[in-house]
């Protein structure tokens, strides 16, 4: 199984980024895709995550209404639009696959590298 993150990088507060993982070995369209985050001295959080046909999606309070995740099983992937980034959204983000539908990481047994996104205020 292999996760690979991508698209992270330093934005103003208010603006835009658009992550995405590319998966492999193992049949994307039969996963739940999560995405989650860690901040410096903080530990890992949930951030979304979408359900193998995309019906179905979970969002953190945090993010509600600003993230929005989808996925494409013909691309074996799956993305994370993140707009109105704020300076607290600044972490690693990493995406992570499931058997079903979850929002907690000790549900997820596959993950990616992470990919760091960091917001200037």
């Amino acid at each position: 199984v292999q996760l690979q993150a991508s698209g992270g990088g330093l934005v103003q507060a208010g603006g835009s980024l658009r992550l995405s993982c590319t998966a492999s070995g193992f049949t994307f369209s039969s996963a739940t895709m999560g995405w989650f985050r860690q901040a410096p001295g903080k530990e890992r959080e949930f951030v979304s995550a979408i359900s193998r046909g995309a019906g179905v999606t979970r969002y953190a309070d945090s993010v509600k209404g600003r993230f929005t995740i989808s996925r494409d099983n013909a691309k074996n992937t799956v993305y994370l639009q993140m707009n109105s980034l704020k300076p607290e959204d600044t972490a690693v983000y990493y995406c992570a696959a499931s058997s079903g539908l979850a929002t907690t990481s000790n549900m997820y047994p596959n993950w990616g590298q992470g990919t760091q996104v960091t917001v200037s205020s």
